[in-house]
């Protein structure tokens, strides 16, 4: 009879815990913080606040939503998990290193589908950690294509056209050579560079092939580009000057549509040509992911993963897009009127079917790709085929070696 007793009064006990860590004093309910971007700060707050009141059974639930960006919410969670937001934004390539910190929870069983049958299949993917879903997808809109000045560049096909009317015109060419960028080149003679990870998000693998004929084609234009009166590195319209063409995102669209005026245009990028044959520029695609993290509650998780899910539909995705012009990942809302009439992301939507969806990729990789840019720059002008092949080889032993 004891034994009963004192279960009884155990189970009162964690029942009572459990709903005083929702929200205090016995209560259901409580605070949940979100992190996003900025620009999406009051657009979160007012979407998330909606939600919230729609239901009665999210009563007593409140949101605080914090100007946190994509790039900077990874390493602030991966430094104090506990102390970091209940929901937040983040890149994909992220991904991998926020599961490692058991910094994300495995989307609810129940949204997992949904979520993989509404979302385009490279964002989905994008979202995964091995087979696992660890994330709701938020937008398709992260990647790069050709804004050029049509009163400049006649036709913005070809790489070799566009530096020739930009030469000939006294113009800038803008590309950024680092590691985000430089796949491009490498991408576009058919170059492999991709990691494996495990569900624990650890890096296995490395399948990478630079160090042959198609990287040298690859290297080897970039060099011929960088020889170009009318290069710049670079590719932030911010800081771009008396430019006809740029490289770059959709993030930038307001400043070079303001810049060009009634001359601004968009397309996917360009073929370029080495040693007599063609190549279609290529790259990364990728995509802003919606994440929750572990919560000691199982109410608030469930109000969490409720929260995210809405964040995320087609609703949202639309309204957001209508609201900052970002590109959604949504299959509907990419099929409405006024996302397919949008220039910046009609040109990212051709360019995605020539690239491929940005994995996890270790820390280390970003910089020793800028350490390769800045020797196209410089040391390798002039090189021979030799020198450069010896540099790919070195590069690409660096890159395996960050997977052993």
């Amino acid at each position: 009879m004891k034994k009963k007793i004192l279960s009884v009064l155990l189970a009162g006990a964690m029942t009572a815990g459990m709903l005083a860590g929702c929200g205090g004093s016995g209560s259901k309910g409580g605070e949940i913080k979100i992190w996003v971007a900025d620009n999406v700060v009051d657009f979160t707050k007012e979407k998330a606040e909606s939600f919230l009141a729609s239901d009665d059974q999210y009563k007593g639930w409140t949101v605080t939503v914090e100007a946190v960006g994509e790039g900077d919410a990874a390493g602030n969670m991966i430094t104090d998990v506990t102390a970091g937001a209940d929901i937040y934004g983040f890149a994909q390539d992220q991904i991998a290193r926020l599961v490692a910190a058991g910094a994300l929870v495995e989307v609810e069983a129940s949204n997992a589908s949904k979520v993989e049958s509404a979302n385009a299949a490279g964002v989905v993917n994008a979202a995964k950690v091995g087979s696992k879903l660890y994330a709701y997808p938020m937008t398709a809109d992260n990647g790069y294509f050709l804004y050029y000045d049509k009163s400049v560049i006649s036709d913005p096909s070809t790489l070799e056209g566009i530096i020739a009317d930009c030469e000939a015109a006294g113009k800038n060419f803008y590309m950024d050579f680092g590691g985000w960028y430089q796949t491009a080149f490498f991408f576009g003679t058919g170059c492999t560079l991709t990691y494996d990870t495990d569900d624990a998000g650890n890096f296995t693998a490395c399948n990478m092939d630079y160090d042959s004929d198609k990287g040298l084609a690859a290297l080897k234009a970039m060099v011929q580009l960088a020889s170009s009166s009318s290069f710049q590195q670079g590719s932030s319209a911010g800081d771009a000057v008396n430019y006809a063409a740029i490289v770059d995102g959709t993030w930038d669209a307001g400043v070079i549509q303001e810049t060009l005026g009634d001359n601004y245009a968009c397309a996917k990028l360009p073929t370029f040509t080495v040693d007599g044959q063609t190549y279609q520029m290529s790259g990364f695609n990728g995509c802003k992911l919606l994440g929750v993290k572990p919560q000691e509650s199982e109410d608030k998780l469930a109000v969490c993963d409720a929260l995210a899910d809405y964040l995320t539909s087609e609703e949202v995705q639309l309204a957001r897009y209508n609201a900052v012009g970002w590109g959604p990942s949504n299959i509907a809302a990419q099929n409405s009127d006024a996302v397919k009439a949008d220039p910046a992301l009609s040109a990212l939507a051709e360019q995605f079917a020539y690239t491929i969806p940005q994995g996890n990729y270790p820390g280390d990789y970003w910089s020793l790709a800028e350490s390769l840019r800045d020797s196209v720059i410089g040391e390798y002008q002039g090189a021979d085929d030799a020198t450069l092949q010896a540099a790919l080889k070195s590069f690409q032993d660096s890159c395996m070696s960050y997977a052993q």
